[in-house]
């Protein structure tokens, strides 16, 4: 059954989960539960680890970081946040669900997606104003937002928040390596680029997934198995002029496990 997602002005579930805990209580909304959950402290560079908890019931989905064409990724907005400079959300793998001529990566299941805050003056007071906006679907695709405030010092050493935020941590896909990853081949012909995977494991098993960004847009990869190599081949539309920044992300999956990288920009 094709997702439909509905307009935010016509159907919109928002609320506000306030207080000044190091975590915050979970926002209640139709098939999910969702809470943002800080542990620790700092580290020298700023850096503070936590989590974007999304609990779906049965039957629910949401979304990765690239929804296809018409999902709702999730966002964290930062900007009414006291001494918080930037944020950057974390993926574990996802699950490519196929719904004819919509094809879309995402999760039919309970997920945790780490959530990076960079201080901006390590030290001194902060407080986390977390405007988060995301889709959960079951036939019918609901943009949900909530607001968050938590003050990440107030109970930083909770040991359950903490093992909530290293499990998330720990089940995210390692990083890319030259044996583990992939690779573009040549330049796009005829709106379509071709990239070479490499890895130990069972070809069969092979899937990727890219996410489409400033500017680039692609279709889900089809794998084929070319002179012993595992070539995937994607359409894809591409920005006028090649945009700067670090590159596109990138998660490959095979029954050996799972590399998450960055394909620069072509």
């Amino acid at each position: 059954m094709k997702t439909i997602i509905l307009p935010a002005m016509l159907i919109m579930l928002a609320g506000t989960s306030a207080g000044l805990a190091s975590s915050s209580e979970w926002f209640e909304t139709d098939g999910a539960r969702v809470r943002l959950v800080t542990a620790g402290k700092p580290d020298t560079a700023g850096r503070l680890t936590g989590v974007l908890e999304i609990g779906l019931q049965r039957g629910w989905k949401t979304y990765w970081r690239d929804p296809g064409d018409a999902g709702v990724p999730p966002i964290v907005d930062i900007s009414a946040s006291t001494n918080v400079a930037g944020v950057e959300l974390a993926f574990p793998v996802p699950q490519l669900h196929d719904e004819g001529d919509f094809k879309w990566a995402g999760y039919d299941y309970p997920v945790s997606l780490p959530v990076t805050f960079t201080l901006a003056a390590p030290g001194s007071p902060t407080l986390i104003k977390a405007d988060v906006f995301l889709g959960v679907c079951e036939t019918i695709c609901i943009p949900v937002k909530a607001t968050f405030s938590v003050d990440p010092a107030s109970d930083a050493d909770n040991a359950e928040d903490a093992a909530v935020v290293a499990a998330a941590v720990a089940a995210l896909p390692g990083p890319a390596r030259p044996d583990f990853g992939v690779k573009v081949i040549g330049e796009p012909e005829a709106g379509a680029i071709r990239l070479e995977a490499a890895f130990v494991g069972d070809p069969a098993t092979a899937e990727l997934f890219i996410a489409g960004s400033d500017g680039y847009t692609f279709t889900a990869p089809v794998r084929s198995l070319e002179n012993g190599k595992v070539i995937f081949t994607t359409r894809v539309d591409m920005p006028a002029a090649k945009p700067g920044g670090p590159g596109l992300h990138y998660t490959l999956v095979t029954d050996a496990g799972a590399v998450s990288g960055l394909l620069p920009y072509f």
